[in-house]
């Protein structure tokens, strides 16, 4: 629910006109001009997303489930949660979230829960990505896609707490995956404890 209140008003701008200035696979990039809450025009360079999802598996003894691959904008190999875009328009995102877990780990869950949703890069992208965990997890064989690359990594979830404080893990989805699982256990512990 965006939060937009009757101050913010005066903050919206008016597209004028939208220009597609490339269409790809994955992403589509327009040039829109708008006018400003003052009155002037702008342009604004943005990029259309299909959206998609994520899962982070959790494992009975608080481990967790990540995926090494390389990622080419960054130029890097990244520890990550398993995700992936919606396939199709309308896709349900816990479809998805099912989907990309099966392929990228191998397991099926057996409970699958919303932590939250994101959106990555508002100043340039209407991606929103939905994070789920999962748990009473069955494993199975992994089948990414033919271009995906990916190494499993099974982990204690303080083990990767420590990554993201220690900037080792700096994919977003990823950090907010671990924080909110790890905000979620621990509080669940805390009360379990009182």
């Amino acid at each position: 629910m965006p939060l937009i209140d009757n101050d913010d008003k005066n903050l919206i701008e008016k597209k004028i006109s939208s220009e597609e200035i490339f269409k790809g696979h994955l992403l589509h990039v327009f040039k829109d001009s708008v006018e400003l809450p003052n009155g002037h025009k702008a342009t604004r360079e943005w990029i259309k997303h299909p959206g998609a999802s994520s899962v982070i598996p959790l494992l009975p003894d608080n481990q967790i489930i990540l995926v090494r691959q390389y990622r080419y904008p960054v130029a890097q190999v990244t520890l990550e949660v398993p995700a992936g875009k919606l396939d199709k328009p309308g896709e349900d995102p816990v479809e998805c979230a099912h989907r990309e877990l099966s392929e990228e780990t191998g397991y099926t869950a057996g409970k699958l829960w919303k932590l939250t949703t994101i959106a990555t890069t508002v100043g340039f992208s209407n991606e929103l990505i939905h994070l789920y965990a999962a748990s009473d997890l069955t494993p199975g064989k992994i089948h990414p896609d033919s271009d995906e690359f990916i190494n499993v990594v099974k982990m204690p979830l303080t083990a990767a707490l420590h990554l993201v404080e220690t900037g080792k893990i700096i994919d977003v989805k990823s950090i907010i995956s671990i924080l909110l699982l790890a905000k979620q256990i621990f509080l669940s512990e805390a009360k379990s404890n009182a």
